[in-house]
């Protein structure tokens, strides 16, 4: 009985963090280029006492879906969304990283900047500068911007060799050690954002499952206490 409570101990662990991972996916429903996660369980077999199998069950790899989420209309003049592969380039504190959030605006300097302040880049790492007073800014399928028929820019769309081997940073970052390389033919659509790929019908169907299995689990760990308990009461006695 032993060897169930191990098992069951360890699960409940990666329940419980399947949970939160769940939690935060529902949490940022409308979060635009938010990326859907979910938990994979690994399990470890090893020897125990008396020729007895100890199987120890975890559930602390995430994997990340890059699904494509719905495509929706903004009429913002700096909001770009990406159709198909790619991702945008942006530059942070800790270096360069890969996000699907396309809610871009002008800083008071003029570069194009994330909501929080990051930098746009283009394909070759260089920083996007808007000219003041613009009002006939397009931007193309392949991501360059114009203003009176000019090109005064790129946006950069990139893709890493592997997006599964990609750190996750936060909700909306990506750190591809692997490097990236530029998208050949991305397609940009201006005035648009990228919506979450989260489906939370599939999400809050998948949370009650998850819970269900906890608190199964627990009451076995809390009959299984009961039982040994009893035995050291009677043995004492």
């Amino acid at each position: 009985m032993e060897t169930a409570s191990y098992a069951t101990l360890t699960r409940q662990s990666g329940l419980l963090r399947e949970m939160r991972v769940i939690a935060n996916n529902i949490a940022n429903a409308n979060t635009t280029g938010f990326r859907q996660e979910g938990m994979i369980f690994t399990e470890y077999v090893t020897k125990g006492d008396l020729n007895k199998s100890i199987s120890m069950a975890q559930g602390r790899v995430r994997n990340t879906s890059y699904a494509q989420g719905q495509i929706k209309q903004t009429g913002g003049t700096y909001d770009m969304a990406i159709e198909g592969d790619g991702f945008f380039l942006i530059d942070t504190d800790r270096g360069q990283r890969l996000t699907r959030a396309g809610a871009f605006t002008p800083s008071a300097e003029g570069t194009l900047v994330t909501p929080d302040g990051f930098t746009v880049l283009d394909a070759g790492g260089s920083p996007i500068f808007i000219p003041p007073q613009v009002n006939d800014l397009s931007i193309a399928n392949d991501g360059t911007i114009s203003t009176e028929g000019r090109p005064i820019g790129q946006v950069g769309i990139v893709m890493p060799p592997d997006p599964k081997m990609m750190i996750r940073e936060g909700n909306l970052m990506f750190r591809s050690d692997d490097g990236f390389t530029p998208v050949e033919e991305p397609r940009v659509i201006q005035g648009f954002v990228e919506a979450s790929n989260v489906d939370p019908v599939l999400q809050v169907a998948r949370m009650v499952e998850v819970q269900r299995a906890y608190e199964l689990g627990q009451s076995f760990m809390e009959r299984e206490d009961e039982r040994i308990r009893t035995a050291l009461d009677a043995f004492v006695k």
